[in-house]
């Protein structure tokens, strides 16, 4: 890749200010693919320095000439899309088939949402005595993770654009790739220089001082909790946090619901990206007289699962993005069986006939109670806690039981299902299977996070209000 050892700042592709280099390692073979530039505290300077500047002429483009820019780049991540897909593939090891129908698209479709959305949104709004007026939010510092990392990208670099900030962006230094090519997209649709930075490397150093920069005036942010904590203490000097944090999603599956059509559609959805989203529905509750059944359908649909070379035809799930990840997971998964929990499926070590890369078991774990930690922890693999319950009312009060609140799935009667989804604190809960909207606001309570991404209210998140008093009509 031509542009790994540089950064995007300021409308052109410079040297770094450090020489230090990161591998980018391939999590199905555990072998280099690229090697990146690894930035320094001169280089967020340099890219917030360019961002500020071109802040004040691109604060002032109009409704046309940004929808006329998402369009374009809309249009080149299509083209572009097979590229994006195995760059993504490959550096954090999502198939193929998921990489090409999903983690790609994704950002084609936060930046086509966000034109629609800016063709009809009306930024001033004349009250009696004053005009409520919407105004971009300045320079935007952005913090984004590996699991779907094109999709973290898009969602906030497309909303920036449309509300008129400028930004500088860090992405995870795990899966960096599609992040440079998403940055020569945005180069060749013709994004004003400054507009858009991208400077490569890790928290500590360029995280902190981007998060801490004087001259950023929001930070968004998606990632882990303890992260994002680190985030909101460097931007403790008075700017907007937005973030996106864990989660430990429940699955509700209602006396009323098909138990085995709804547990086997649901593990297999958790399994999808190998675990690793994070709102992932990994704590599946079900009446304690359906136990047995749900760990029987759990474990039927794991053993369906081929896990295995992400660039394999009929390869379902891929590997876990690193060692340190395969570490993790095997540990909680050890923890699971020394707590007590029954292993219905999976366990401990890579599946059969993988020697090497970071690949996981699909694992079920049955008789799991709520205090246990598989039930309480992100896991962030393809392990599920199937947890009993003996009315509606107790599974309402173990699905509340968690630090986090991100996402929720129910199953059974659709009335029903929505009258619990309500009682449910989380940010967005799934009714018998529905799957996103790119319309509809992404984030969560509690220590998922604060703020929201995708549709109208991503895109008001980056856009401050200012009332003028004794404007009248």
């Amino acid at each position: 890749m031509d542009n790994a050892q540089k950064f995007y700042i300021n409308g052109a592709w410079v040297e770094p200010s450090t020489s230090d280099t990161l591998d980018v390692i391939n999590p199905a073979t555990e072998q280099s693919i690229a090697s990146i530039a690894m930035g320094g505290t001169a280089d967020v300077d340099s890219a917030v320095a360019a961002a500020k500047t071109a802040f004040e002429s691109y604060s002032q483009t109009s409704r046309e000439e940004r929808i006329e820019l998402l369009d374009k780049i809309t249009g080149l991540i299509g083209e572009r899309s097979e590229e994006f897909a195995n760059a993504i593939s490959s550096e954090m090891g999502a198939p193929g088939g998921l990489a090409k129908a999903a983690q790609a698209p994704t950002g084609l479709m936060h930046f086509a949402t966000m034109a629609q959305i800016l063709r009809e949104f009306e930024f001033e709004e004349q009250h009696e005595n004053f005009l409520l007026v919407k105004e971009p939010a300045g320079v935007v510092g952005m913090i984004t993770p590996w699991n779907w990392p094109l999709n973290q990208i898009a969602c906030k670099v497309a909303p920036a654009l449309a509300a008129g900030c400028t930004m500088v962006l860090k992405p995870s230094e795990i899966a960096p790739l599609n992040a440079i090519l998403f940055a020569e997209v945005l180069h060749d649709a013709g994004v004003p220089a400054g507009v858009f930075n991208l400077v490569n490397g890790d928290g500590p150093t360029v995280g902190a001082h981007l998060s801490s920069h004087p001259d950023v005036d929001m930070m968004s942010f998606t990632g882990s909790t303890r992260a994002g904590v680190e985030v909101a203490k460097n931007a403790a000097h008075v700017k907007r946090v937005a973030q996106e944090l864990g989660g430990k999603s429940a699955n509700i599956i209602l006396p009323s619901a098909d138990v085995g059509e709804a547990v086997g559609r649901d593990f297999f959805g958790m399994c999808m990206n190998s675990g690793q989203s994070c709102n992932a529905g990994t704590r599946m509750l079900v009446p304690n007289d359906k136990m047995e059944e749900a760990a029987a359908a759990a474990a039927m649909a794991a053993g369906a699962i081929t896990v295995g070379d992400p660039t394999s035809d009929g390869v379902t799930m891929g590997p876990v993005v690193s060692e340190a990840q395969w570490n993790k997971v095997q540990g909680l998964i050890e923890t699971g069986i020394e707590e007590g929990a029954t292993l219905a499926a999976g366990g401990p070590g890579r599946p059969d006939g993988l020697s090497e890369g970071y690949f996981v078991k699909p694992t079920v774990f049955a008789d799991v109670t709520n205090d246990m930690t598989i039930a309480q922890e992100e896991i962030f693999g393809p392990v599920v806690s199937i947890i009993g319950y003996d009315t509606v009312d107790e599974a309402i009060e173990i699905a509340n039981d968690t630090v986090y609140g991100l996402a929720g799935y129910i199953s059974g009667d659709q009335d029903e299902a929505v009258e619990v989804a309500k009682k449910i604190r989380t940010g967005n809960m799934h009714v018998n299977g529905a799957g996103p909207d790119f319309h509809a606001p992404f984030g969560g309570y509690k220590q998922s996070g604060n703020g929201r991404e995708w549709g109208e209210l991503g895109f008001e998140e980056f856009l401050e209000t200012k009332a003028i008093l004794g404007a009248r009509a």
